[in-house]
């Protein structure tokens, strides 16, 4: 059975090495008893599936894209007619282009909570009503 060392548990997750012993000492990870401490392949791969869980997804829609990423606008950058947007959620940068008037349209601003929906080749943004 494979098992990683803290360090390389910590980079796999995303995470800082001392939140990974953290987690260890407050029994959320166990570990081997080896030394030095060693995370069990199948503890970590479950750590992984429990934090890439996605946030509630804010919007009320229904739709046929699969690929959707929860997050934060965190840089909107308007040139003309055409803005970029870049949202943030999780460990994944989404960057979307679009018009300067559909950003406008959904009230985007860094901070604000949206989704990017990939579809092919396509990132659509939803931003929830109101």
């Amino acid at each position: 059975m494979p098992s990683y060392r803290i360090s390389e548990a910590a980079r796999l997750l995303g995470v800082s090495d001392d939140t990974v012993r953290r987690w260890v000492d407050a029994g959320a990870l166990p570990t081997t008893d080896s030394s030095p401490a060693r995370i069990p392949g199948t503890a970590l791969a479950a750590r992984a599936v429990e934090l890439a869980s996605a946030p509630a997804d804010p919007s009320d829609v229904l739709s046929s894209a699969r690929n959707r990423f929860v997050g934060l606008v965190t840089r909107i950058q308007r040139d003309g007619l055409m803005a970029q947007i870049d949202i943030q959620s999780g460990p994944h940068r989404v960057v979307s282009l679009m018009s300067a008037e559909a950003a406008d349209d959904l009230g985007l601003e860094v901070g604000s909570l949206a989704s990017a929906v990939v579809k092919a080749t396509h990132v659509i943004v939803e931003a929830p009503k109101g």
